[in-house]
């Protein structure tokens, strides 16, 4: 399985991302995809995950009502729309996937994406 994230960059406070997780090299039916991050000097985190195709959403409380995660089917690809971005949202953000059932923790997901950085400035 194989992930490329991209989508990262500068926005001011308050404004919006699209992140996307392309995903390929096997049948994801039974997958769950991951969105974590990292901010400078702190652990990775949860922030979001969703059930392929497209179902059981669950996000973390920090970003609950600001992000959405969701997957296109057709172009084998995880977004992550940030809304009403925060300084303390600025992080490398990772996709990441797992098989059978769900996890939050990021030890439990085998494959990842390279990271892609998100910068908000105040």
């Amino acid at each position: 399985v194989q992930l490329q994230a991209s989508g990262g960059g500068l926005v001011q406070a308050g404004g919006s991302l699209r992140l996307s997780c392309a995903v390929s090299g096997s049948t994801f039916s039974n997958y769950h995809m991951g969105w974590f991050r990292q901010a400078p000097g702190k652990d990775r985190e949860y922030v979001a995950r969703i059930r392929w195709p497209g179902d059981s959403t669950f996000y973390a409380s920090s970003v609950k009502g600001r992000f959405t995660i969701s997957i296109d089917n057709a172009k084998n690809t995880v977004h992550l729309q940030m809304n009403t971005l925060k300084p303390e949202d600025t992080a490398v953000y990772y996709c990441a996937a797992r098989a059978d059932w769900p996890s939050l923790r990021p030890g439990d997901y085998p494959y990842w994406g390279q990271g892609t950085l998100v910068t908000v400035s105040s």
